[in-house]
């Protein structure tokens, strides 16, 4: 299913860019395809906030999730012509802005037969996001002393392929932090509950597959934690505030262009 721009504020003030334009792939088999694809300047929606006060809605991302709130929210543009990216065997497809490179690479060890991994990177080599498919199951056990604060700054509906049950949400696009010695922050698609009482060990982007496919993942990590200061924290993001995390989300272009495409994620079973 491809993603939909249906758009959720949260924290009173953050803007949210939806899915605009998708694309179909025309190149011949054997090879990557694109499309490339006129676009145009998302327009976003935003709302007041007071700096001390709490957001009106609560976040979705799961029971006990944390809202924050966020000041002078900006409107942001998305890059102006968009292409699509599919595997040689079509079974998987997303829009990304024109001048980024995605490039198919090894899984790693552990994934299902069948399993793709693709790397999204800027035209300077930087890392922007990976999609990994056919994940095996992973645990969302978490000792009560290890939980830590965590905080939803986006979460926006979208529309993927995904198996509910116990532990699930409906499938949704969050950019959250996490509290430690400073707080960490990952974007990226998820249908699994972070934690509850606002509380979680780690937030985790994965999408539980179909039956006998895997999970898949589309972010910029697979999960991010409360690192220690001796660990390495990129390609996930650090920040000094929550106010700082928020205005990343708000205020310049890289979010929103990485929100449209991972909302665009189709999955084909």
């Amino acid at each position: 299913m491809k993603g939909k721009a249906t758009t959720t504020v949260l924290s009173g003030a953050l803007l949210m860019v939806g899915a605009l334009l998708a694309g179909c792939s025309t190149t011949g088999p054997g090879a990557p395809a694109w499309t490339a694809q006129p676009g145009s300047a998302g327009a976003g929606t935003t709302a007041p906030a007071s700096a001390d006060a709490p957001a009106t809605s609560p976040p979705t991302d799961g029971p006990g999730a944390s809202a924050t709130p966020t000041t002078d929210p900006q409107a942001v543009a998305t890059a102006p012509v968009w292409k699509t990216f599919s595997d040689p065997g079509k079974s998987v497809s997303f829009d990304l802005p024109e001048d980024w490179i995605a490039q198919s690479v090894t899984p790693e060890e552990g994934t299902l037969p069948g399993a793709l991994k693709v790397e999204v990177k800027k035209p300077d080599g930087t890392f922007l996001a990976a999609l990994r498919t056919g994940l095996p199951p992973s645990s969302g056990e978490c000792a009560d002393a290890s939980r830590r604060p965590y905080t939803v700054i986006s979460s926006v509906p979208v529309e993927v392929s995904a198996a509910g049950g116990e532990g699930t949400i409906p499938p949704r696009v969050v950019f959250r932090v996490i509290q430690g010695y400073r707080f960490f922050g990952s974007y990226g698609i998820t249908n699994v509950v972070a934690g509850a009482g606002g509380q979680a060990c780690e937030l985790r982007n994965i999408v539980r597959g179909p039956a006998g496919k895997g999970d898949y993942s589309f972010g910029d990590v697979v999960s991010v934690k409360a690192y220690a200061p001796d660990e390495k924290v990129a390609p996930a993001k650090a920040f000094d505030t929550l106010d700082q995390a928020a205005r990343y989300a708000s205020e310049g272009t890289e979010f929103a262009n990485v929100q449209r495409m991972l909302m665009s994620l189709e999955i084909k079973n």
